[in-house]
């Protein structure tokens, strides 16, 4: 039996590391053993190996992954990526600049660029004496950007990586409560293999098979993305992602390749236009969505359709829930989930290792077998992740509310959001400042949304007239109630512990 389970683990921060790698190769053994090696479990490998732990890094299949989201880093991921070491990650990818976003509603569009920052991190008017930049996304293949990560990864000689299928969490029965002691895995479908570590880290995916074991939340799915890659496409902004707005629900598109543009278009659950009768999916991409689209678009839409190159992935919303089992941490989409339209996921991820790897540090956590000092660490960061991670939440959830509007009140609130990034200056900036995960202050947020439901029932009572005036007041009340409605479930997800 491997000795970590005896006694507490011997800190690799001060261990040969030969000796921490035989350790890891041949026994099995190691301070930290991560389940998953996509953004986040790679970027976390590598930030907890460079803090000296030793690192053991599991994924069932090393090919390069691909997926259709996950493709978009938000500014606020960038300078997370910046802040690990790993910024080089993103070069030789074809990693494309993206400096902002497009709206187009109906007929009329307004580019929204990201708000140029000070040196210090904060977007506000600059003066001459200070330096001023302008923050960047990047888009790319996933694959391309996950391998880099991995090639990191098994660079670094405090981890080492293991191909092979966990297929169970191993619990210590004796303890009570509950304490995680590391995993069991099926390596080439046949070898049965155990890995042990003082903390086991999961962060295996939106289709976790654990999280069901250990968070009480399941995912709840509305829609699917379906996906295609448009080739050569020209985009109403160069470098900036794209939102289509109109009857329909969104449709995204934004660059990932010198040659290559994404473009994910929301479909609901039991969409009448979806039917078989209808043609199915394809059959309302080609009736419905086509014809939406700006007419520099729809030629390379037109081809992909044709070429049938269709896939979908489910858009999910799990609200986060603080780690409290004993040698256990979830991460990343297994632990908390918001709908892709904002492409904050992969911020999120980030922005989490950087918080996580400062908490969990050596001076923080000496030895990461004090589960009372790591649970600890756990709550707070639970509660310290919020200053970004809730923007993103809420804002991916209420945003996606307002474009795929299936109401009047909706509606309305849609067009109120649209002239409200007309007005530019603040009515963009920080908004998108929000979405680029630049501006980390929720109430901020708070403050924005409700400013377009007012300005939505301006519009409305405008339009109506003054002889309206009474049923512009009944309903100014639904759709203000509607904002509501919209808004605060999602607060109150982010309020749990």
């Amino acid at each position: 039996m491997p000795l970590i389970l005896d006694s507490s683990s011997e800190s690799s921060v001060d261990a040969e590391p030969d000796i921490q790698e035989e350790r890891r190769r041949l026994y099995h053994e190691s301070d930290v053993v991560i389940v998953g090696a996509g953004v986040l479990g790679s970027a976390l490998a590598v930030t907890l190996a460079n803090q000296g732990r030793s690192v053991i890094l599991l994924e069932k299949s090393l090919k390069e992954p691909d997926r259709i989201v996950g493709e978009l880093l938000q500014p606020g991921g960038v300078q997370a990526l910046t802040k690990l070491g790993l910024r080089h990650t993103l070069d030789d990818i074809d990693a494309i600049p993206v400096t902002g976003y497009t709206v187009i509603y109906y007929d009329e569009q307004v580019p929204i660029p990201y708000p140029a920052i000070i040196a210090s991190g904060t977007q506000q008017e600059p003066d001459n004496s200070e330096k001023v930049k302008t923050p960047e996304g990047r888009s790319f293949h996933h694959g391309r950007f996950v391998s880099k990560l991995r090639a990191a990864a098994m660079a670094h000689p405090n981890i080492t990586i293991f191909e092979t299928e966990v297929t169970s969490i191993i619990d210590c029965v004796s303890e009570q409560p509950t304490q995680v002691l590391g995993v069991e895995c099926l390596t080439r479908k046949t070898q049965k293999d155990c890995f042990f570590g003082s903390l086991t880290i999961v962060c295996d995916g939106y289709a976790s098979k654990f999280r069901k074991s250990y968070i009480h939340h399941t995912p709840k799915v509305k829609s699917k993305f379906w996906g295609m890659e448009l080739i050569d496409c020209p985009l109403p902004t160069p470098q900036h992602g794209t939102v289509v707005l109109g009857d329909n629900s969104p449709v995204l598109l934004y660059q990932i390749g010198t040659h290559e543009t994404r473009v994910l278009v929301d479909v609901p659950e039991g969409l009448a236009t979806t039917s078989v009768a209808n043609g199915g999916v394809k059959g309302h991409l080609q009736n419905v969505v086509l014809p939406s689209l700006p007419a520099k678009v729809q030629p390379s839409f037109q081809a992909a359709l044709e070429k049938g190159s269709l896939r979908s992935m489910p858009n999910s919303f799990l609200p986060p829930t603080t780690n409290k089992t004993a040698g256990l941490a979830i991460l990343g989409d297994a632990l908390n989930m918001r709908h892709p339209l904002t492409g904050g996921g992969m911020t999120v991820a980030l922005s989490d290792v950087v918080l996580i790897s400062e908490l969990l540090s050596p001076e923080n956590v000496p030895d990461l077998y004090n589960t009372d000092l790591v649970l600890k660490q756990m709550k707070s960061f639970h509660w310290r992740r919020k200053n970004l991670t809730s923007i993103v939440n809420i804002l991916a959830q209420a945003l996606y509310s307002l474009f795929a509007a299936d109401e009047w009140q909706l509606k309305y609130l849609q067009k109120g959001c649209f002239r409200y990034f007309q007005l530019g200056g603040q009515c963009v900036d920080v908004p998108v400042g929000l979405l680029g995960g630049l501006i980390a202050q929720p109430f901020v947020l708070f403050y924005h949304f409700f400013s377009v439901a007012l300005f939505s029932i301006w519009i409305l009572v405008w339009e109506n007239g003054l002889l309206m005036f009474p049923v512009s007041i009944v309903q100014a009340v639904l759709v203000f109630g509607k904002a509501c409605e919209v808004i605060f479930p999602y607060i109150f997800a982010e309020l749990r512990s």
